[in-house]
């Protein structure tokens, strides 16, 4: 009798498992409806220019960019499968390209974004503020910001600064990769061991104008001295807890409480070295390897032997094979930063197009932001809580900066130049 009932109740539970599915399904839906998906990060524009070139003006972006090779993690069919409300469009450039050709770039980038904007009227419209992103999202169109990913993207120039804010920049990300004349990032050698005062007048000036400060890629010196003098809540676009991966790209506890105290948010990334600290350590291995093997000019077991290189690597990740990274451990960088901030203070920022080809298993596009959102209802959040990580913790980050400027109404530009700002020690006004 006992097997009898295990069975009865295995088998309930397998026919209960779509339905379970579907209440879920109607739930993110029923949210989406009300409150936008914001994404705080998404690469698009700079992979259709390094991937498309002129082609980029005109390519169909309707439909059929996942049948590419390689495949595009963006395209308005999935980006309306996957609910999207609002996008943060990164307009990246290279850091490592020399200031001005920075400049010259990013231009062209933010000039990208309006013209897919344009050219798609049906789809998108630009957005500016929280007000801007409701309505864009309540006529049925995907509400398009713009994310300027680096602050060497400026040239240390605060009048660029202004006129990205003009063109409709809507944050500016303090460092990439690389750490600049007055920010260390989080994958450099620190210079400044944090802001220097042309770094903090930086911030200053994004809050006067009403723009996001945005501290994903910066080092922990960088995002505290950020914390101490922003009047604004902050953005991480896209970054990860450091407690459930020990990577110098996501966030600290004690940071994540600051960010609490700030009012900010943590947008988590789905990039897989930011998610699985397994992944992480296999990622460090297999670059040794591949310098073990073949590392021009000077070394390397196999140097000047490609062939016999290429079927090294081959044997060694076939020994090696990569770890899975998955939709659940993203899932645990959300419930994590919830735990330590507070759910008030996590939101998503994916990475798409930005990521590369690996993905973790159940978020593979851009069309798969629900599966996320029905994971944490499997843990047990409640629709309100969701709603809070879909996007409505970054709309109340968005409106508190927009207080902050009209606050600052009074207030002159930042002037000055990064030389003589950190040549007297302290920022200018």
């Amino acid at each position: 009798m006992s097997r009898y009932v295990t069975a009865l109740a295995l088998a309930a539970a397998v026919l209960a498992t779509p339905a379970v599915a579907d209440v879920y399904d109607t739930r993110v839906a029923h949210i989406l409806r009300a409150t936008p998906l914001i994404d705080g990060h998404n690469d698009w524009p700079e992979t259709l220019r390094e991937r498309e070139g002129e082609q980029r003006w005109s390519i169909d972006l309707a439909t059929g960019l996942d049948r590419r090779t390689p495949k595009y993690d963006t395209d308005i069919a999935r980006l309306r499968k996957g609910g999207v409300g609002g996008q943060f469009w990164s307009v990246y450039v290279d850091a490592a390209l020399p200031g001005l050709e920075q400049v010259k770039q990013t231009l062209e980038q933010i000039d990208l974004v309006h013209q897919i904007v344009a050219r798609y009227p049906k789809d998108f419209a630009l957005a500016r503020t929280a007000d801007d992103v409701r309505r864009i999202h309540q006529s049925g169109r995907i509400a398009s910001l713009i994310g300027v990913e680096g602050g060497g993207q400026i040239d240390a120039s605060l009048s660029v600064l202004r006129a990205y804010h003009d063109l409709g920049a809507g944050y500016l990300t303090l460092t990439h990769s690389r750490t600049i004349a007055w920010a260390d990032s989080a994958t450099d050698d620190p210079h400044h061991h944090g802001l220097t005062p042309f770094g903090e007048a930086v911030v200053g000036e994004l809050n006067r104008l009403g723009m996001l400060v945005d501290l994903s890629h910066v080092s922990e010196e960088t995002m505290r001295d950020a914390l101490r003098v922003t009047r604004a809540p902050v953005i991480f676009s896209h970054s990860g807890a450091r407690a459930v991966d020990d990577h110098p790209r996501n966030v600290s506890d004690d940071v994540l409480k600051l960010v609490a105290a700030n009012g900010g948010v943590v947008m988590v990334n789905f990039a897989p070295n930011y998610v699985s600290d397994a992944y992480r350590r296999w990622s460090a291995d297999k670059a040794a390897e591949a310098t073990r093997l073949n590392a021009p000019p000077f070394g390397g077991l196999y140097i000047g032997q490609p062939d016999k290189a290429a079927a090294a690597m081959q044997d060694w990740l076939a020994k090696n094979p990569a770890p899975r990274v998955t939709l659940a451990q993203v899932a645990d960088h959300v419930a994590h930063i919830a735990r330590v901030a507070g759910v008030d203070h996590v939101g998503i920022g994916s990475d798409f197009d930005g990521v590369g080809s690996v993905l973790p298993e159940g978020l593979g596009d851009i069309s798969t932001y629900p599966a996320l959102l029905a994971e944490m209802m499997r843990r047990g959040w409640s629709d309100g809580d969701v709603a809070k990580l879909a996007g409505g913790n970054v709309l109340r980050v968005m409106a508190a900066a927009e207080r902050v400027a009209k606050g600052m109404a009074g207030t002159l530009p930042a002037t000055g130049t990064q030389a003589g700002m950190d040549a007297v020690g302290t920022p200018a006004r």
